[in-house]
C-alpha cells in the first residue's frame, strides 16, 4: 500500500476504503505539541471506532517523544515533546497506522461491569427533580437507568470517569443551573445523553441519580483504572441497607465472568423483573475476597 502524502502545511484528508463505512479523517496540528485527528463524514458509531482503533494502533507503535493519546467520540489528540518529535514526524506515523486499519483489525474483547447502586435519598438527590423533567417517575427512571448496558465511550476527567453512553431516557436530561463544590466519589450521575460514575471527589453540575459503594479508583493500580473504551457498565439498584456489604469492594471485583460470582447479577439484570426491587438480585462482587478488606 502506499503511504499517503505528508506534505501539506497544517491539514490533509486521507480516505480509507473499506466494505462498509466508507471512512474519512482529517488531520490538522494543534499547537507546538499536538496533533489531532478527527472523523467526519461517518454516522457516530464508525466515528468512535475509528479514532480508538487508531489510538490503539499508535501506542502499540511507542513512537519516542510521544506521550499521550486522548480519544474521545470522533477525535484523537496526539501529544507528544516537541523536543524530541516534531509534527511532520507524527503526522507520517499516524497516516501509516491509519492506512493500514481494516477489517482484519480487532479490539480487545469488551467487558461488563455488573455495578450495584442505590438510588435516591442521600446517594441521589437530583432523582426526584430528574423524574419531573423527564415527565416519569422516581422507579421509570431508576428502571430506565438500570435496564441496559451502557457502553464506555472515552475517559473523562476527573481521573478517567468513564463517560458512557446515556440511558433511552425520552429527552435529555440538563445540567444544574448551579454545580456541586463537591461530589462524592461512585456518584452515579446524568446529563444531557451522556452517563458517568465520579470517581474521586470533585466539583460537578451531573445531576445525581445515586451512588455505588464499590471502589471505582484506587491510584495505586496499575493500570489506573479496570475499564477501557468498549466495555460496558450495568447498573443494579440494591437497598441502602445493603451499602455495607458493597463498601470497599474494587470495582475490579465486579466484573461478569463466567460461573464467577457476579453472573447471578447478570441473570438479574437481564430478567424480566426489576431487579432493584428486589434486593437479593444485587450483584455479590465477591465483597468477601480478601482484597475488598485490604483495600476497604
Amino acid at each position: 500500500m502506499t503511504e499517503p502524502s505528508l506534505r501539506e502545511p497544517t491539514m490533509t484528508e486521507l480516505s480509507l476504503r473499506e466494505p462498509a463505512p466508507r471512512r474519512t479523517l482529517v488531520v490538522k496540528d494543534c499547537g507546538d505539541s499536538a496533533v489531532v485527528a478527527k472523523a467526519v463524514g461517518l454516522d457516530s458509531e464508525s466515528a468512535w471506532r475509528l479514532v480508538h482503533d487508531l489510538a490503539d494502533a499508535l501506542d502499540a507503535v511507542q513512537l519516542p517523544g510521544v506521550h499521550g493519546l486522548v480519544p474521545t467520540y470522533d477525535a484523537l489528540l496526539v501529544e507528544f515533546d516537541c523536543a524530541g518529535v516534531d509534527h511532520e514526524t507524527v503526522r507520517r506515523v499516524l497516516w501509516r497506522e491509519a492506512a493500514r486499519l481494516g477489517a482484519e483489525h480487532r479490539r480487545s474483547t469488551p467487558r461488563r461491569f455488573l455495578v450495584p447502586v442505590v438510588y435516591g435519598g442521600e446517594h441521589g438527590p437530583d432523582l426526584p427533580e430528574v423524574a419531573a423533567q423527564l415527565g416519569l417517575s422516581e422507579s421509570e427512571v431508576v428502571a430506565l437507568h438500570s435496564g441496559t448496558d451502557l457502553t464506555v465511550r472515552c475517559l473523562g476527567a476527573p481521573a478517567g470517569a468513564p463517560m458512557m453512553d446515556g440511558p433511552p431516557f425520552p429527552v435529555p436530561v440538563p445540567r444544574m443551573a448551579s454545580p456541586r463544590t463537591r461530589v462524592a466519589p461512585g456518584s452515579v450521575a446524568v446529563a444531557g445523553r451522556q452517563a458517568v460514575i465520579c470517581p474521586m471527589p470533585s466539583p460537578g453540575g451531573w445531576p445525581l441519580l445515586g451512588r455505588t459503594p464499590v471502589r471505582v479508583l484506587d491510584l495505586r493500580d496499575d493500570p489506573l483504572t479496570p475499564y477501557r473504551p468498549g466495555d460496558s457498565f450495568r447498573f443494579v439498584p440494591i437497598e441502602p441497607e445493603r451499602w455495607d456489604a458493597y463498601a470497599g469492594v474494587p470495582l475490579a471485583d465486579c466484573v461478569e465472568l463466567p460461573g464467577a460470582a457476579c453472573a447471578d447479577a447478570s441473570r438479574a439484570a437481564d430478567s424480566d423483573v426489576a431487579p432493584w426491587a428486589d434486593s437479593d438480585a444485587a450483584p455479590t462482587c465477591r465483597p468477601d475476597t480478601p482484597s475488598a478488606a485490604s483495600h476497604g
